[in-house]
């Protein structure tokens, strides 16, 4: 008899762990995959994958004023969000279920419910509330922990009234006042739906200015932009509390600053999900952030377990969590030995306008290397000036001056995801300046600037204009 129930146990059936799972299972090991919610995780049932769907719809009230500009009549329009919340929720389900089809495909067993490790070689799945499931002790000989992250919800006096983004993709109605709570990329992503879906949109976060971690002139344009858009940004405050009144959500700030809406979303972070997983039952240890600590193969301290993905909060992006999990499979089940390099990863803001990044901010630059170049260009898209629309991109690139290497690209503006992963293949070879500046633009197109720019930019304050 086998010594255990399966070769490779993993609890989480998002990204990183069906990733994991189905490559493990191809390979002939006996797979079993856990989930207490619904196969997809995080960005297919409530991140990325609903999130964009949002986004287009949200974009349409600014393809209509640009359709107008360009001669177009259109009659009167206007958006249902039923119609749209059942239309999304259909093809959420199908994408969910492809995932379940290609575990299936591979050979992998799906286990519906809450996993949680016994000991080093032991997980007991806890059956769904109301439902037998598939309740029961299982052996493995390695454990694979995917289980993801969980809204940060505040506490404060009143918070329980606020919702997290994970609400926020089942609303009822749509609101006509919303106060977005957060500066990251969840909270000018949801701010920028909101308004563009007409609601009375204000964001607000504590910080000096939005998207910390970003490069800051990127940060400054897109807040200066958002609230082109009608958004009111709110910086230097937070929430002393929330009260219920018949007239909607009253929030009170540290500043005394009061706002009514009727939404109050928090989107103030995401913790790695832990709770409940009986990690101490091995021994397994957590970093001084409640990650998951693991080497640079995704190995924790105990030699049967590993975790990958954002349970792990070293970059948390989807595809860095496949990743992380295909080079598991890889080492475990394939005798290929496989790290993923997490340097140089392109990352996208799907605010309005989008984001692309890869590489160091400005800041980063100099303080890495001292000298820098910065070659930087701020202008409207040809789309807009034909129609006289105020809207402007941002292009910029960071280069090393001893050896003129480009270490970072950031744009901001109309397709900037789709500019940046191709930025980012040059970029992760070590492309410099000059190689840079020897391809030929692509013209008319807005990424023809970023090939383009050749006077160095020197802020005002130090003698530039």
């Amino acid at each position: 008899m086998a010594e255990y129930d399966f070769d490779l146990f993993v609890i989480g059936a998002g990204s990183g762990g069906v990733r994991a799972a189905r490559l493990a299972a191809l390979s002939g090991a006996k797979v079993a995959v856990a989930e207490e919610y619904r196969v997809g995780g995080t960005c297919v049932v409530r991140g990325c994958v609903p999130k964009k769907f949002m986004v287009y719809a949200s974009e349409v009230s600014s393809q209509l004023k640009t359709a107008k500009g360009y001669g177009w009549t259109i009659g009167e329009a206007s958006f249902d969000w039923k119609t749209f919340l059942h239309d999304k929720d259909v093809e959420i389900a199908r994408l969910s279920g492809i995932y379940v089809t290609n575990l299936r495909k591979a050979g992998a067993h799906l286990l519906h419910g809450k996993a949680r490790i016994i000991d080093a070689h032991t997980v007991e799945v806890l059956p769904k509330e109301g439902s037998e499931g598939d309740a029961g002790r299982y052996t493995a000989k390695r454990i694979l922990v995917a289980t993801g992250g969980r809204p940060v919800r505040p506490e404060f006096e009143g918070a329980e009234h606020g919702i997290t983004s994970d609400e926020a993709f089942h609303l009822p109605t749509l609101p006509k006042r919303v106060l977005v709570v957060g500066g990251g990329y969840i909270a000018v992503e949801f701010a920028g739906i909101y308004a563009g879906l007409g609601v009375e949109t204000t964001l607000c976060y504590r910080g000096s200015n939005i998207l910390r971690g970003f490069d800051d002139d990127v940060r400054a344009h897109l807040a200066d932009e958002m609230e082109k858009r009608g958004i009111k940004v709110v910086l230097g405050c937070s929430h002393k509390s929330i009260e219920k009144t018949d007239g909607g959500l009253v929030s009170t700030f540290n500043n005394n600053l009061t706002f009514e809406s009727d939404v109050v979303l928090f989107a103030t972070g995401r913790d790695p999900y832990v709770e409940g997983l009986g990690l101490e039952n091995a021994g397994v240890k957590l970093d001084d952030k409640g990650a998951i600590a693991v080497d640079t193969h995704s190995k924790t301290n105990v030699d049967s377990i590993w975790a990958v993905g954002d349970v792990t909060d070293r970059i948390n992006l989807t595809p860095v969590a496949i990743r992380e999990g295909a080079a598991f499979a890889q080492t475990e089940f394939y005798g290929n030995p496989t790290t993923f390099d997490h340097d140089l990863v392109a990352s996208a803001v799907f605010s309005q306008p989008p984001i692309g990044a890869v590489g160091m901010s400005e800041a980063e630059a100099r303080h890495a290397f001292g000298k820098v170049d910065v070659y930087r260009a701020v202008f409207r898209p040809m789309k807009l000036t034909f129609y006289g629309g105020q809207e402007r991109c941002l292009m910029k690139l960071v280069v090393r001056q001893d050896n003129e290497q480009v270490v970072g690209v950031h744009v901001v503006g109309p397709d900037a995801p789709e500019i940046i992963q191709m930025a980012a293949i040059a970029v992760k070879m070590g492309v410099t300046k000059p190689q840079w500046d020897s391809t030929c633009a692509v013209h008319p197109t807005l990424a023809e600037e970023l090939v383009t720019m050749r006077e160095k930019y020197v802020p005002a304050e130090v003698g530039g204009v």
